[in-house]
């Protein structure tokens, strides 16, 4: 009988190793024929195995599995719950987890020191800031807020719901501060641009005994890179060095340094470190992907894309939500749909921050009923599933649909956040929605939870500004309690421009020289006001000193994707190899268009102090221009109603938006531009923001 007993506890004890070590090495395959053996031999009901089972399944992304197996048990205790709250949580899912620990108190189950750990640190992913403060105050009543593992949690997520000074406090608060302790401080101070506090505490840590790891020094590096302390950061990497590291195989500290270096502009120093890693993680990839993307090195970004498709390491979350950003800046069209169709293969294509990337993507290349099919399919949206659409809408100048989905937010229970109010004024101001932005932002003012920032007041303001109410704009930023930046100011400058309104825009244009005196788009504005009525001395006046102080406008830049190939132009652009024939085809276009239509240049959209002659050549080169005239001498899109997409850097013009205007008549195309602003859809001579932009 004795014998039989040890029979079994050995079994047991066998299928309890076998199954910890596929969740340790994350080997599925094995798992699951180790869970057809625990079937066959009748431990089925076994708590011990089936809490491994769990375990292993959550840890294998297989939620499913993790949550079949726990339905099915008669017994469950603390180590049941918690395994399946971890799994929800790796797979994004918190709220699934809140709702386990509701249901586990209910049932009487006491949670553990891991449970409540587990639950902070789902309130810290997601934000959930009045959750985490509801389990410390439960950590509190039962004694657990003493541990470490549960006090490092409390900090962590205190320092991810952005609440510092808590977490400053459960920090001095600790008994005990274990390496971990010391790491998710200066990580919490790193993470919420607190870099110079990040750097003190490194150094204290050391004078009180305590030796960094890898963690320590890759959350300093971050905070270095927070606020491009380049010098802090290449002592660390020097003492590193010094110290014996071979930093090339410590995947995190390198990754933090590449960061850095990227941050820092030095893409030079940080393209050597990632050549020098012995093992690449998908981080440093991403993170030199994104860098040379942001410097506008998009053939170095797709050859390091390139060349992570052809190596064995999976994707995450992290790099197809990066990747996806960049696709969606430069509005690559075909590679977002491969990476897509790469992202729905593996597990992490399924996470929502994904998707959110996808959908977000899907809308600034100008897809947007694709973009609408994935979030009407997406099961789980979160707050910014919905704020990402809502801004796409807004894009497209479509308030109303952007309001209704505000309205439908709130009804699935979704509580909106501060960006989700931004997303939504500014799709009423494009759409000149002004009683609905006005009811908005009252509710947003006299919310209890929230509080508008100066970019909800610039909103309002540009709203009044494009209706005409200058005087009430700027009475609204006269009276508003927070202190008034440069974008506010520039907000309805442009206001008074559009309705030349020279008395305000004098005013305005003082305060914005006095604030932000080297930006020149305060004098083009101003100087263009002073044009527009035709007080030239003043004109005059602005653009010397423009000229006296060196300052340059941003290059106005457009793109176009054709057979999978990127076509950069600048206004004026001779660059192109087809330049010669791009120029005759526009002005080809040009006659044909004012013979047909009646087109003429607006030349007061080109600069006042130039001859009438060379605004005509200035407004006729436009890169938007060059951009559209190459896509239809390569012969356009030649499937029939579908767009040619042309992309700017900065607002259309005037006289570019009745050119495209008379182009998509004449050759019967749709043409979609996405400018600084919003997307225009151009059809039959019309425009899809209604001259409204």
């Amino acid at each position: 009988m004795q014998q039989g007993k040890t029979v079994v506890m050995k079994e047991r004890q066998k299928l309890a190793e076998l199954l910890r070590n596929c969740s340790k090495n994350l080997i599925l395959d094995v798992g699951k024929q180790v869970h057809g053996a625990v079937l066959r031999m009748g431990y089925a009901f076994d708590l011990m195995i089936n809490n491994d089972l769990i375990d292993m399944y959550g840890k294998c992304s297989r939620i499913k599995l993790a949550r079949s197996v726990f339905d099915k048990m008669f017994e469950r205790n603390v180590v049941s719950w918690t395994a399946l709250m971890c799994g929800y949580l790796q797979r994004g899912n918190a709220h699934e987890s809140f709702l386990l620990l509701s249901r586990m108190v209910s049932a009487n189950v006491r949670p553990n020191e891991f449970t409540l750990s587990t639950n902070l640190k789902a309130c810290g992913s997601i934000g959930a800031l009045e959750n985490g403060r509801q389990i410390h105050g439960l950590c509190g009543k039962s004694g657990f807020e003493k541990y470490p593992v549960v006090g490092n949690s409390i900090i962590d997520m205190y320092s991810r719901c952005g609440k510092i000074g808590e977490a400053e406090n459960m920090f001095h608060e600790m008994p005990e501060r274990s390496l971990i302790t010391w790491n998710v401080m200066i990580a919490g101070y790193a993470t919420g641009g607190f870099g110079d506090k990040s750097l003190f505490l490194f150094k204290q840590m050391q004078e009180q005994g305590e030796i960094p790891d890898e963690f320590t020094f890759a959350s300093t590096l971050k905070a270095c890179s927070g606020f491009k302390a380049v010098r802090e950061g290449s002592q660390i990497h020097g003492f590193l060095i010094t110290r014996g590291f071979l930093v090339s195989s410590q995947k995190v500290i390198a990754g933090a340094l590449i960061d850095l270096y990227v941050k820092s502009g030095n893409l030079f120093e940080a393209q050597k470190l990632f050549s020098q890693l012995e093992q690449k993680s998908v981080i440093s990839w991403t993170t030199l992907m994104v860098g040379n993307a942001q410097e506008g090195k998009l053939p170095e970004a797709m050859d390091l894309f390139k060349q992570l498709r052809e190596s064995s390491i999976e994707y995450d979350g992290f790099v197809l939500s990066s990747m996806m950003g960049i696709f969606a800046d430069f509005a690559l069209v075909e590679l977002g749909k491969q990476l897509h169709c790469c992202a729905v293969k593996v597990p992490a294509g399924l996470d929502i921050s994904v998707l959110n990337s996808v959908i977000d993507m899907y809308l600034k290349c100008g897809l947007i009923e694709e973009a609408e099919a994935l979030f009407d399919g997406t099961p789980h949206k979160n707050v910014i599933s919905w704020t990402v659409m809502i801004t796409g809408y807004g894009k497209y100048g479509l308030g109303l649909e952007a309001v209704g989905l505000f309205k439908k937010m709130h009804m699935d229970n979704v509580e909106p956040d501060e960006v989700s109010y931004l997303a939504l004024l500014t799709a009423c101001s494009h759409s000149g929605l002004v009683q609905e932005s006005e009811e908005y932002f009252s509710k947003l003012c006299n919310s209890n939870r929230l509080k508008p920032s100066v970019e909800h007041y610039a909103c309002m303001v540009d709203i009044l500004g494009r209706a005409g109410r200058l005087k009430e704009a700027k009475v609204v930023i006269e009276n508003m309690p927070l202190k008034p930046n440069v974008g506010i100011w520039q907000t309805l400058l442009s206001a008074c421009r559009v309705h030349k309104n020279v008395e305000i825009g004098r005013e305005v244009g003082e305060i914005l020289l006095k604030l932000d005196g080297n930006n020149p788009v305060n004098y083009v504005l101003m100087s263009n006001i002073f044009a527009d009525a035709r007080r030239w001395e003043e004109c005059e006046g602005l653009r010397g000193l423009v000229k006296a102080k060196g300052l340059k406008k941003e290059a106005g830049q457009s793109w176009v994707e054709i057979d999978k190939k990127m076509h950069f132009f600048y206004n004026r652009d001779e660059t192109h190899p087809l330049t010669k024939a791009i120029h005759e085809f526009l002005y080809k276009m040009e006659k044909k268009m004012k013979d047909e239509i009646g087109y003429t240049r607006e030349v007061s959209f080109s600069l006042h102090d130039v001859e009438e002659e060379t605004k005509d050549e200035s407004l006729r080169f436009h890169s938007e221009k060059l951009a559209i005239g190459l896509a239809l001498l390569s012969g356009g899109d030649e499937i029939e109603g579908k767009p040619i997409r042309v992309f700017k850097n900065l607002r259309v013009c005037g006289d570019c938006h009745e050119y495209i205007k008379g182009l998509s008549k004449i050759f019967k195309k749709i043409l979609l531009v996405r400018d600084a602003n919003r997307f225009h859809k151009f059809e039959n001579g019309a425009c899809s923001c209604r001259d409204y932009w």
